[in-house]
Parts: C-alpha cells; structure tokens; sequence
C-alpha cells in the first residue's frame, strides 16, 4: 500500500472531480476513474495510479461548494448632460436690446416696466404678450414667437427704434405710437388725446427721471436731462389737447 499513501500525499493538489472512497477508511481526490475488469485506474494531473477494484469502495462527486457571485455587468457610463443656462433675466434683456438698437437702456427699461413690470408671461386684456407686450399682429410682422422673452424684447426693442426713426428723434410720439399705433399719432400729428397713451407716456417720463437721479446721485454729478433723444418740439409732460 506504499503507493497509495503516496498518492495519499499528493491528492491536496487537486481542484476539482471525484473522491474515491477507500476499504482502508480512506478518501482519495481524484481527477476521474475508469475501471477494467478487475482493477481501477485513479487519475489526477500527475498521471494515473492502478489498483485492485476490491480496494475502493465508493465513489462520491466532489461537491463544487457555493458558486462565485457573478460579477456584476459593468455599468455604462452616461454621458454627462450640462446644465441649461439661466434665463436671462427681464433687466438683462433689456440693456442688451438696447445696446443692439441703439437706444439708451434706461428708456427701454423703462418702457418694459410701464408695458409689463418685468412680467415675462405678462398678458394685457387686449392680447398684448410679453416683456414689451407685443400684439400677436406686430409680432408677426416682425417675425418673432412673441412667447420667447429673448425675441419679444428684442423684437419690442426695434420696433421702438423704428418709431423714433419715423418720428424724427421724438421720444413722445414714438411712445404714443408704440402704446395706441403709428396710425392714432399720424391721425392727429402729435400724441393722440388718449387718456391710456399719455398715462402711459408721463408714467415713463417719471419712471426715466428718476432712474437719471439715482444715476446722477451715485456719481454725485448733477442732474441731467431725463430723454436724451426729445426734439424741442416736445414737452416731458402731456396734456390732452
């Protein structure tokens, strides 16, 4: 039996097959077995040991033991998506128009406080939208979604640079035009006796002036004249007429 304890000592080695159940009391490792007549062949990854069949008793299958956990499928990458940019605030629109037309940024922010007091979804009951409280009409003529504050301001913008061209430079009846339509200012030649429109145009007029002061008093300058683009032929205040 001296072969058998030495394949006794090297069966450790082993990883995986069968055991072969001993008459000595014995468990042998074994890779698999073939048995030939009377004598049984014990293989492992050194080679292979015969014996007489009657000196194995058994053979039990090597218990695997519990199963490695599967590795986990790796995860894709996502892409990282960027954060949208802010929404240009109402004030920010306002000076950037301005810079684009031509137009002093304290007027247009004026003119956007009287319209819509920086209300971006502002709606009027006559259907004017926005910022600059576009009617659906003029947005169209001006090809712009009156809806999108970006187009509504800059389109509000131009048209009020439009209306100073028209008008030669004269701030009151532009705002006249832009607040009751280039035809009421054309009708009678000057701001039309609409009680709406020179509410409209003498709310600017203060909004204007004291927007200067605050301007003037934070430079410690003096005042300064609150439209820079009035003709002489036009008062900073209205009366019906």
């Amino acid at each position: 039996m001296r072969f058998l304890g030495l394949l006794l000592l090297t069966a450790g080695a082993a990883s995986a097959g069968e055991y072969a159940l001993l008459a000595n009391g014995a468990r042998m490792h074994v890779d698999r077995h073939e048995i030939d007549g009377g004598t049984v062949k014990l293989y492992n990854s050194t080679g292979y040991i015969e014996m007489p069949a009657s000196y194995v008793t058994a053979f039990e299958i090597e218990d695997p033991g519990p199963a490695e956990p599967a590795s986990p499928p790796p995860v894709p990458a996502v892409a990282e998506i960027p954060a949208p940019a802010p929404a240009a605030k109402p004030i920010d629109l306002a000076d950037a128009a301005a810079d684009k037309y031509g137009l002093p940024r304290l007027l247009v922010r004026s003119v956007m406080a009287a319209e819509s007091g920086f209300q971006i979804d502002a709606v009027s009951p006559k259907g004017a939208i926005g910022l600059m409280q576009l009617m659906p009409q003029t947005a169209q003529e001006l090809g712009v979604d009156p809806h999108d504050p970006a187009q509504n301001v800059d389109a509000g913008v131009r048209y009020l640079r439009d209306l100073l061209n028209k008008y030669d430079g004269g701030l009151w009846r532009a705002l006249a035009a832009y607040n009751a339509g280039p035809g009421a200012v054309d009708k009678y030649g000057w701001v039309p006796p609409y009680r709406e429109t020179i509410e409209y145009i003498n709310r600017i007029d203060r909004a204007m002036k004291a927007g200067q002061a605050a301007a003037d008093a934070a430079l410690g300058a003096a005042g300064s004249a609150s439209a820079a683009l009035l003709t002489g032929r036009e008062s900073p205040q209205i009366a019906a007429r």
